[in-house]
């Protein structure tokens, strides 16, 4: 008979590569977990292991039986989690995808508060700038900054995003400052490697008018843009949650062209067809409330 701690015990090690790293986060004895992936090799027929002094590495049937299991795993404890939420506890985990430098300079303190308040949620936190498949990549929700154009998406607005034009005074005082957007047409541009060199959006009363300066660097990572800007090495349009504290420090200067940025929106949003539970709830309400409407970054 296959038993479910067998099942548990294997994925934590496959996802972890050592006996003693799962017996330590299991509280249990490294003898329980061989004990435990014996008998399940011993239910299935099967090596699911390869077992050496030096490393464990799965074998080609463990690789083939790891991804149904992470699915088991996966369900019991979301459906502990739901029976939890009919008593009115919010625990179990949370699989959250967001951006690095929104994640890094927002997210992470105004989820620390929430956690305290919810101990019993087990959140994963995966920063990354890759648009990643909320549903294919087994997060249960992605937090995103731009337009929403993902129509397997059920997104949230959790708060509003400006964005502005930023230069170095020292590149303005070398190239001059653009005032027009035909002006901006012989500047040096730092662009966001996602969006490319269409990033540069301003709405107009005839419509959305896109502006291509001259591409001086393309970078993958907020962070990286608005120190590029600051370097001097060109003009950047970047979200206020990035450039506020450097508008306001004097490091960067806002550019204006007569005309604003394309308005954009910070969203949660989960999979089309998926179940949102409460915790994932619960957060988007959260986060929306700690952010504000404007949204303090935009005041600074």
């Amino acid at each position: 008979m296959v038993k479910l701690e067998g099942i548990a015990t294997f994925v934590a090690v496959a996802e972890s590569g050592s006996l003693s790293e799962v017996a330590r986060r299991l509280r249990v004895s490294r003898s329980v977990v061989s004990e435990r992936l014996v008998e399940l090799e011993r239910a299935l027929g099967t090596s699911l292991l390869q077992r050496s002094t030096r490393r464990l590495a799965l074998t080609e049937d463990g690789l083939a039986f790891l991804e149904r299991a992470v699915r088991i795993v996966r369900e019991v404890q979301d459906a502990a989690a739901d029976l939890a939420e009919r008593r009115g506890e919010l625990r179990g985990p949370l699989r959250i995808s967001a951006p690095v430098t929104f994640g890094r300079m927002h997210l992470d303190p105004a989820l620390y508060p929430f956690l305290a308040r919810h101990p019993g949620i087990l959140l994963t936190l995966d920063l990354d700038d890759r648009r990643v498949d909320a549903g294919a990549d087994g997060f249960d929700a992605v937090i995103r900054h731009g337009p929403i154009a993902d129509r397997y998406l059920v997104a949230w607005r959790i708060g509003a995003s400006r964005r502005v034009l930023v230069a170095a005074p020292a590149y303005l005082a070398r190239h001059g400052t653009p005032r027009s957007l035909e002006e901006l047409d012989g500047h040096r541009g730092i662009y966001y490697l996602h969006r490319g060199v269409a990033d540069w959006r301003f709405a107009q009363a005839d419509g959305m008018r896109i502006v291509r300066g001259q591409p001086g660097l393309v970078l993958n990572n907020g962070d990286m843009m608005r120190d590029a800007a600051i370097a001097g090495l060109g003009i950047a349009l970047l979200p206020r949650f990035i450039a506020g504290a450097a508008l306001a420090a004097g490091t960067l200067h806002a550019i204006d062209v007569g005309v604003e940025a394309e308005q954009e929106h910070l969203y949660i949003a989960h999979a089309d067809g998926q179940h949102p539970s409460a915790k994932l709830r619960a957060l988007a309400a959260w986060l929306k409330d700690a952010f504000g409407s404007p949204p303090y970054w935009d005041t600074l």
